[in-house]
C-alpha cells in the first residue's frame, strides 16, 4: 500500500520513451513474469499498461495486486514446455502438451485441434512481436481448445491473457523485442531454478517421507511375491489372438461362400430348366427344375440353421469367458 511516485507507461510521450533503455526494461519485465509463473507459482494476473508504472528512479513498478493467479508445480512444468515449444516452432509438441494439460471432453477432434495448433505456431514462427508474441499464440490455443473439446486448466487462460496485456507493454519499451528469443535464452535458467525449488527443504522432506513408506511395505511386498512363487501361483496372462479358433473360423466363412455359389448354381440350373418340356414332371412342372429347386431350398434351410446355431455358440463361448475373467 505504499506510495510510488512516477508515470504510468501510457503516459509517457514519445520523446520520453526515447530517452528511456527501453530495451533492458523490456526484457527485465517480460523475465520477471516468466519468473512469477514458472517459478515462484504466484504471479500478477492483469499487467495492462495503466498498472505498469515507471517510477522515479527509473525501475518498473507494477500496481494494482487485486487480479493474482497461483500455479501450480506440475502446470509449471508443462507451462514450461508449452512455452519453449512455441518459441521453437515445434507445433506437435506445443500440442501434445496442451492435450497432457486439458481435459478431454466427449467428442475432442484431436486430429483438427492439431492442424489448428500447427497453424498458428508454423504461421508465426521466427517472427518479431510488431507480428506475433508468445501471449497471443498461447492465448489463442487456449481459446481453440474449447472449440474442438479440450478442456484447460482454468489458470491457463489467466496466464495467457496476462502474457498478452504484457506484450503491449514490451512493445512500447521495446517495438524489436523478441518474447521467443527470450524464452529460448532463459530456458536453462528457469529450468535450473526450477529444479532447485523443487530440491528445498520441503521437497527433500517430501521425498524422505516417500522412501520411509517405501521402505516400510518393501518386506511385506517381498514375501508376498515369494509365497507365490513358493506356491507355483504365479499367474502370466497374455492376451493373444486363438489360432485354432481363427483357422476354424476361416474355414466355415470359406465353406459357407462355396456351399452359396452351389445354391446359385442350383437355382440358376433349374430356372433355364423349366423352359425345357420333358414327359417327367412334378406338379404339372419340369421334374428335373423342381428337384434341382427343392435341393436349393433344402439346402438354404440347412445353411440359415447353421447360422444361427453357430453364432448363438460363439456368444455363449463369449459369455463364458467373460465370467471366468471376472472371477
Amino acid at each position: 500500500m505504499e506510495f510510488i511516485a512516477g508515470r504510468k507507461i501510457t503516459a509517457l510521450t514519445p520523446l520520453a520513451l526515447n530517452e528511456l533503455e527501453g530495451p533492458p526494461l523490456a526484457d527485465q519485465l517480460f523475465r520477471a513474469y516468466l519468473k512469477q509463473i514458472l517459478i515462484d507459482g504466484f504471479f500478477h494476473a492483469d499487467p495492462h499498461p495503466g498498472n505498469i508504472m515507471l517510477a522515479s528512479d527509473g525501475r518498473l513498478a507494477i500496481l494494482d495486486l487485486g487480479m493474482t493467479g497461483r500455479v501450480g508445480p506440475d502446470l509449471q512444468e508443462n507451462l514450461l514446455a508449452l512455452l519453449l515449444a512455441v518459441a521453437d516452432g515445434r507445433s506437435d509438441d506445443a500440442a501434445d502438451v496442451a492435450i497432457k494439460l486439458g481435459r478431454r471432453r466427449e467428442g475432442f477432434a484431436e486430429t483438427e485441434f492439431r492442424e489448428r495448433v500447427e497453424r498458428l505456431v508454423l504461421d508465426n514462427r521466427n517472427t518479431t512481436i510488431s507480428q506475433m508474441s508468445v501471449g497471443r499464440i498461447v492465448f489463442d490455443i487456449s481459446r481453440v481448445s474449447g472449440t474442438y473439446g479440450l478442456r484447460l486448466p482454468n489458470e491457463t487462460t489467466m496466464i495467457s491473457k496476462a502474457l498478452l496485456n504484457l506484450d503491449q507493454i514490451v512493445t512500447t519499451l521495446d517495438p524489436d523485442f523478441e518474447p521467443a528469443a527470450v524464452v529460448r535464452r532463459e530456458a536453462g535458467i528457469l529450468l535450473r531454478d526450477r529444479l532447485q525449488h523443487s530440491l528445498g527443504l520441503t521437497g527433500l522432506t517430501a521425498g524422505v517421507l516417500e522412501a520411509k513408506k517405501f521402505t516400510e511395505r518393501l518386506p511385506g511386498r517381498l514375501a508376498r511375491v515369494l509365497d507365490v512363487l513358493g506356491g507355483n501361483e504365479l499367474r502370466v496372462k497374455v492376451d493373444a489372438v486363438d489360432e485354432k479358433l481363427l483357422i476354424e473360423g476361416m474355414q466355415k466363412i470359406a465353406n459357407r461362400i462355396a456351399l452359396g455359389l452351389v445354391l446359385g448354381s442350383l437355382i440358376i440350373g433349374a430356372a433355364l430348366l423349366m423352359q425345357v418340356q420333358t414327359k417327367f414332371k412334378l406338379f404339372d412342372y419340369p421334374g428335373l427344375a423342381i428337384i434341382l429347386f427343392l435341393a436349393a431350398a433344402i439346402a438354404s434351410i440347412v445353411l440359415i440353421v447353421d447360422i444361427l446355431a453357430y453364432d448363438e455358440n460363439g456368444r455363449a463361448r463369449v459369455r463364458g469367458s467373460d465370467v471366468e475373467e471376472r472371477k
